[in-house]
């Protein structure tokens, strides 16, 4: 599996390991994070190569739930931030890439990889707990990063009506075709942006991704009820509706 939001980026790999590695089959090419993690549950891959930053959730929060939802996962982080890449990989990565890729190390790759065959890269809370550290420190240091004013308001049409609304009052998030249904107390009003495009000005530490569809405003969780199944339930502060936790998901409150 790989996850790489840069589409160029993404096929060059894809070409790269198809010929560093004729035999590799690859089951899924991801641009974000939550279709990755969906595709990491769904399928289960023997290795996966995940970008560390990328909208929403970063490769590190993929390989977070990957301690839970696919241990078997052998996990290489391909980064262009070296100190990150050092990180990770000495909290449990099996290796690391540097952008851009180059034949020659990206052949070591595959050396250690065949070398290690089917052992995972582990399901154990510490590496978990490590890799969730790490992940707040990226999302503090792209904050900090950002030029961009902390958003504080959004505006959003209900009807003939367009409204503005305070980011502190949204409850949640919900993909609405290539538009985004906004959701606070009062009710509902659509904004012109995709999901996607939300998750890159958000404040990671305040809302959550808990599904491919839905990003909550974790200042308006009553309270989180786990299934049998694995999946999750939302009650909300001051809405009467509850949100589903899709599976992969419940595996980042783990570390919450």
């Amino acid at each position: 599996m790989i996850a790489e939001d840069e589409a160029l980026l993404r096929q060059a790999l894809v070409d790269a390991l198809r010929g560093a590695w004729p035999d590799l089959r690859i089951v899924a090419e991801c641009e974000d994070g939550a279709v990755a993690l969906e595709a990491l549950a769904e399928h289960r891959p023997d290795i996966a190569f995940l970008d560390i930053r990328m909208p929403g959730l970063s490769g590190l929060d993929v390989a977070v739930a990957a301690t839970d939802v696919s241990p078997q996962t052998q996990v290489v982080f391909v980064t262009a931030y070296d100190q990150y890449a050092i990180d990770a990989f000495e909290h449990g990565a099996i290796d690391y890439l540097l952008k851009p890729v180059t034949p020659e190390r990206l052949a070591v790759t595959v050396q250690r990889l065949q070398a290690r065959g089917g052992a995972g890269f582990g399901g154990s809370e510490g590496e978990a707990d490590a890799l969730a550290v790490l992940s707040q420190r990226l999302a503090a240091q792209r904050a900090k990063a950002s030029d961009k004013p902390a958003l504080t308001w959004l505006t959003a049409s209900a009807g003939r009506e367009t409204r503005l609304i305070l980011i502190d009052d949204v409850a949640y998030f919900r993909a609405d075709n290539k538009y985004t249904t906004v959701v606070t107390a009062e009710g509902e009003a659509l904004l012109r942006k995709p999901i996607r495009e939300l998750l890159e000005v958000l404040d990671s530490n305040t809302f959550k991704q808990i599904h491919r569809s839905t990003i909550v405003n974790l200042k308006a969780i009553a309270g989180i009820v786990r299934d049998e199944s694995g999946k999750g339930t939302v009650r909300l502060r001051n809405r009467p509706e509850t949100l589903t936790v899709s599976q992969p998901f419940m595996a980042l409150f783990r570390t919450m």
